[in-house]
């Protein structure tokens, strides 16, 4: 009887091993996530900013006269420097030429009409505000704006190049209004006669 006795106890025992390892390995809940209550206190709602007035029209200043047979007969650089294309502006984050604007273009497609051999490029400029490849975008959208309205005039489409330069060529390095408006702007440049 001992023996049995001894089995027994031995099985009782295993079965314990066994019944409380199997309770240890068990899954654990995971902890219960529990909101934070708001802090204490008055709450209040701080209203969004104002908008920006919107920025003055640029004054633009016509190109001084320069002799007409200078400008027939001189270089393509002498051209650009003392150019008879006056430059578009725009108002901030828009690509939409303006009456001034269409009057600027309708002068240049008469200039153009006049030295029928000459090619350009529209450059698209930008102020420094955004991002290089935000400005490089929006100077695209306004030189080709330019560019089709001149073709709208009767300009052929071949003799017009757009090019985007953003904010990395600024007219005015200043970091105020009146610099970011001279900077957005559409420059042409004579590129051949």
């Amino acid at each position: 009887m001992n023996s049995l006795l001894v089995r027994r106890t031995a099985i009782l025992l295993l079965l314990l091993v066994v019944t409380t390892v199997a309770a240890a390995c068990g899954k654990k809940q995971p902890p219960i996530a529990r909101p934070i209550p708001p802090p204490p206190g008055p709450t209040t709602v701080t209203p969004p900013p104002e908008p920006p007035t919107p920025a003055p029209e640029p004054t633009t200043v016509p190109p001084e006269p320069v002799a007409e047979d200078a400008i027939a007969s001189g270089s393509i650089d002498d051209i650009n420097r003392n150019s008879p294309l006056r430059p578009v502006f725009y108002v901030f984050d828009s690509a939409e030429m303006d009456a001034e604007g269409q009057r600027v273009l309708q002068t240049n497609a008469d200039v153009l009409r006049k030295y029928s051999t000459w090619q350009i490029s529209i450059e698209g400029h930008c102020d420094e505000r955004g991002t290089a490849e935000y400005n490089l975008a929006l100077g695209e959208r306004r030189a080709v704006a330019a560019r089709n309205y001149l073709v709208s005039l009767g300009i052929p489409a071949d003799r017009v190049k757009t090019v985007s330069y953003g904010k990395e060529f600024p007219f005015d390095p200043g970091h105020d209004e009146g610099a970011w408006a001279k900077n957005r702007r559409s420059h042409f440049v004579v590129t051949a006669k």
